[in-house]
């Protein structure tokens, strides 16, 4: 029987390129994190591939090593290790040893060296060892018993492998590295060879370095450029190329008091795991663990972690007299915390299956009304059950405590029950106290702010195909599960609004905002949007057609066929036949395909990009819209009815999604058409409503600006007044190209674009945009005095705040990644007004929607994208209702320039907007 191989890793290589190769993370206190995490992903991914072998980590230790004898310059280049990677060493070696994973560290050396002598002395004994690493220095090792792998790329090399990669074999890689040097080693080598060079001249004399230096005279001679004075520049830095060759060999003999048999990887120590996973708030993998305690009797017991359910005391009703219990208590209590179970995490097809209750934190019922499956037991009758609940439900003063509380107010109406009272949504809660700690569903706010693990849906209806809906899960399954939904609710309130109120501004944003939009978007989403399926249909058609063509286009420009959805096929046509310029490559190193890179192409006039991104762009027409739309029209109601998010993005905005209305492009004439499918029933018209401006008016107000205040208080063309400003010329005169270029310099300052940025939109020089840029903050300099003292006091508070109160935490704004901390500051300066956009038009929703149940007029909101509100309305009341919602939407802020509203009417969307 074969052993199974030695598998090492080097760690710190590992380190360094999960740091700057992965997006940075951090925990809700600004802790990085990202490099530990990828790194980890990466040894639990090779220890599932090699689940027997013996297995070590292998880091560099502190301090100097042999070569900084050798060469006191070796990596002098190198700059410090940023404070963020240093910063997630330890808590990296501390995850290691957690997971029983053997970690080696030895001074004097390297972790190459290390690897270099273990991987030697298995080889000699015919035992294979399977080295992971990034580090081309390390195919010196590669032999017929040692193997490189890449887990990061996916590459494995062999000895052809090196061969083809490199040029030369691995018994000549040292040479290899020692001709060419290595700038970020500071390892010397020979000025000017490179790769080729290297190459050609290793494979043209034989005898490696040695060989090469005792025959110079036959440099001339190989089929090199520039051969023949190669010979002289090889004779003036022989002692470089020498030391270079020591620099680059790997120690293959470092005293090591280890053997193979002792790093088989021990039991992974899950108490520390969970410290650990906690502090790092590896949610995910924490969720994991504590789920494993629990399932084998080990769950934690203290305060800190363990299971909700081990200190708790739920009960499944069954029987009347049981159920008039808890109702008794329910009507005795101000507030209980509330939860649905149902069919579907869709509202508008779900159907009932139970209800569960909680009025003090570990105590919660369950009362199961459609379970359906062979034995299940008894049940109360869902319709007397509801009937006694629908009293404490509609009652306004009885409050309520959710999660999500949108979805169950949207099942309870198909009952015939409108929830009232809905006081607190522990989703929202979270949201509103810090949008960006974490995820706001229950799990993670279970880990984050309870310290604990809750049974997940999977966990008892399975996964994938062959998951139960809720109404087939057993009961003594459901009971708990369901009970414990509103028992966490509960203990999530409890432990939420105590930091709301210690922030009264936090608090206003929830009780004036958030809470007041639940059942306005409620009402939305239920209402529901008229959709015309023949149109999509007849633009599904004529799409397809055009895709065809297109198709044609691209293969009568490349010469072949080949698939347009390929990335691999593409890069070939584009790089290897065409010969476009590699602009950028992908993490794993080949050219890269991506949007960005095609669309710079494309403006270099490369045609088959231009046809690619037709074709990318009217694909994805076809396939998330004029395909899809139909089927996702609800058959009950003829209508399409988008979710409405609250708590997704990190400004306040709303999202949307199935469909996602948010995204329907509407500067190309395909991506119009969509919008001409919404349309209005007969008798009806549809109303949309869309603040003009919005963001560069907030930007006005906070910047106190007199130049832009000046404009938007006397109803000019900002973008006229602005180019007038920049380009020195009469308002009277501004060109249509001067207004676009305003328009962009208006937008983009917001976003924080750049120099470069703004002169690759607008189509100058990048010194010429720069000079717009300073013209402008000349002409308006209450802007740039808003965005200096907005980074100042980011990085004073580590957090912006919108006109409201909503804040934004930027955890990034001290960070030593100059890259990441510039982020945060163009983060910092846009939030306030993306932010107070989001504010005033749910602002705005909640007044409308008050006016129109107030007025009992025949109109509705439908829908709500981006800074608009679209109404249905009855055609006779088009006038007095446009009059009636336009002082309400600009009523939404007190600025100190006014907030306009365009508004238009037509037949369908495309008409009204």
């Amino acid at each position: 029987m074969s052993q199974t191989p030695l598998v090492l890793v080097d760690g710190s290589s590992y380190l360094y390129r999960a740091f700057h190769a992965l997006p940075p993370l951090t925990t809700s206190t600004g802790k990085p994190t990202g490099a530990v995490k990828g790194v980890l992903n990466m040894l639990l991914s090779l220890r599932r591939q090699y689940p027997e072998s013996p297995f070590a980590v292998v880091f560099d230790a502190k301090g100097p090593t042999f070569r900084d004898e050798l060469f006191a310059d070796y990596k002098s280049h190198r700059p410090p290790m940023p404070d963020d990677l240093r910063a997630q060493v330890e808590p990296l070696h501390a995850s290691v040893r957690a997971l029983g994973l053997p970690l080696l560290c030895v001074d004097g050396v390297e972790a190459d060296d290390v690897i270099g002598t273990l991987a030697r002395r298995c080889a000699a004994l015919e035992r294979d060892v399977v080295i992971s690493t990034g580090d081309k220095d390390m195919a010196q090792l590669v032999c017929p018993h040692v193997t490189l792998v890449n887990t990061m790329t996916g590459s494995v090399l062999d000895v052809d492998g090196v061969k083809t990669k490199f040029g030369v074999g691995p018994e000549l890689i040292i040479d290899f590295l020692a001709l060419m040097g290595d700038k970020v080693d500071n390892i010397p080598g020979v000025p000017g060879v490179g790769e080729k060079t290297a190459c050609g001249l290793l494979n043209g004399i034989e005898g490696g370095l040695r060989g090469l230096f005792d025959n110079l005279d036959q440099v001339a001679g190989l089929p090199i450029r520039g051969a023949k004075s190669l010979g002289t520049k090889l004779a003036e830095h022989r002692d470089a190329a020498f030391l270079s060759y020591e620099l680059a060999t790997i120690k293959l003999d470092v005293p090591l008091d280890v053997e193979v048999a002792a790093l088989m990887p021990g039991e992974p120590q899950r108490e520390a795991l969970i410290g650990l996973y906690r502090e790092l708030e590896f949610k995910n993998w924490l969720d994991e663990l504590l789920r494993e305690a629990k399932a084998d009797g080990t769950a934690e017991t203290s305060p800190a972690g363990g299971s909700i359910q081990a200190e708790a005391e739920y009960q499944t009703i069954l029987e009347q007299a049981d159920f008039d219990a808890w109702l008794a208590a329910l009507q005795a209590v101000d507030s209980f915390a509330f939860d649905t179970e149902t069919t579907s995490i869709d509202a508008q097809r779900a159907e009932l299956v139970g209800v569960s209750f909680a009025i003090e934190a570990g105590k919660a019922a369950y009362v199961p009304l459609c379970h359906s499956y062979m034995g299940v037991p008894q049940q109360l009758d869902r319709d007397a059950v509801l009937a006694a609940l629908k009293p404490l439900l509609e009652d306004e003063g009885k409050a309520k405590i959710c999660q999500h509380g949108k979805y169950d107010i949207n099942v309870l109406m198909h009952y015939g029950i409108e929830m009232r009272g809905l006081a607190f949504d522990t989703m929202l809660e979270s949201y509103v106290l810090d949008a960006t700690a974490t995820r706001h569903d229950m799990d993670s706010l279970a880990l984050k702010y309870l310290g604990r693990g809750t049974i997940r849906f999977e966990d008892i209806a399975g996964k994938g195909a062959k998951q139960l809906t809720f109404d087939q899960i057993a009961i003594e399954q459901a009971g708990p599960y369901a009970a414990e939904d509103a028992d966490v609710t509960l203990r999530l309130h409890q432990a939420l609004l105590g930091k709301l109120d210690a922030t009264p501004s936090l608090k206003r944003v929830l009780d004036e905002i958030e809470m007041p939009l639940v059942p306005v978007l409620a009402r939305i989403e239920r209402t529901g949007a008229l959709v015309d399926a023949r149109l999509l249909g007849l633009q599904s058609q004529e799409l397809g057609e055009k895709l065809v063509a297109l198709e044609r286009e691209a293969f009568d420009v490349a010469g072949e066929e080949f698939n347009l959805g390929s990335p691999k096929q593409l890069c070939a046509i584009l790089y290897d036949k065409l010969g476009c310029p590699v602009l950028s490559k992908t993490s794993g190193g080949q050219p890269s395909t991506a949007e960005s890179v095609l669309a710079e192409l494309a403006e270099r006039d490369y045609p088959l990009p231009k046809v690619i991104m037709q074709h990318r762009s009217l694909s994805k027409l076809k396939g998330t819209y004029t395909d899809k739309l139909p089927q996702q029209i609800n058959p009950r109601t003829g209508r399409i009815h988008t979710s409405y998010h609250q708590a997704v993005t990190a400004t306040g905005r709303l999202s949307s999604s199935d469909p996602n209305l948010q995204n329907i492009p509407i500067r190309t004439a395909e991506g119009r058409r969509i919008r001409q499918a919404f349309v209005a029933p007969q008798g009806y018209s549809l109303l949309a409503a869309d603040y003009s401006q919005i963001e560069l008016r907030i930007m006005a107000h906070l910047a106190q600006d007199q130049g832009l205040l000046h404009a938007f208080q006397n109803d000019l063309d900002v973008h006229r007044a602005t180019a007038a400003e920049v380009f020195g010329v009469p308002l009277e005169e501004v060109s249509g190209d001067q207004r676009r270029s305003a328009k962009a310099i208006n937008f983009g300052l917001i976003y924080g674009m750049s120099a470069f940025g703004l002169a690759k939109q607008i189509n100058v020089g990048r010194g010429e945009a720069q000079a717009y840029i300073d013209r402008y903050f000349a002409r308006y300099p209450g802007v740039l005095d808003y965005m200096e003292r907005t980074r100042r006091q980011a990085a004073e508070q580590g957090y912006v705040e919108t006109l409201f109160g909503r804040r934004l935490y930027l955890p990034e704004i001290h960070s030593k990644n100059g890259a990441m901390r510039k982020g945060a500051e163009r983060t910092a300066i846009n939030a306030p007004m993306q932010g107070t956009a989001a504010d005033i038009i749910k602002r705005a929703m909640i007044a409308v929607d008050r006016w129109l149940l107030d007025s009992g007029q025949d109109a509705r909101v439908i829908l709500q994208v981006h800074d608009e509100l679209v109404l249905e309305v009855r055609d006779d009341l088009i006038e007095p209702i446009r009059q009636a919602i336009v002082p309400l939407m600009s009523g939404a802020a007190t600025l100190d320039v006014p907030l306009r509203v365009d508004t238009g009417v037509g037949r369908n969307w495309d008409e009204a907007h």
